[in-house]
């Protein structure tokens, strides 16, 4: 954690424009999807829903508080 706060630090002190761009750069060359993170159950339980949702299986929120 402390890597991470003296990265914080020095980035929000640098001028540089070029040295930003590449720092941006980095950045967006590590962002992850969060659906490659869940597991495979969660993705199933996720496409079961849509599907639902698609052919019109759904029930309202009223309904959904009584189950």
């Amino acid at each position: 954690m402390t890597h991470k706060l003296e990265l914080v630090q020095w980035l929000s002190t640098i001028e540089d424009s070029s040295l930003i761009n590449q720092s941006m750069e980095v950045r967006r060359g590590h962002k992850t999807d969060w659906w490659d993170s869940i597991s495979d159950e969660d993705k199933k339980s996720i496409e079961n829903g849509l599907a639902d949702a698609k052919v019109g299986k759904l029930n309202s929120h009223s309904k959904a508080r009584e189950l």
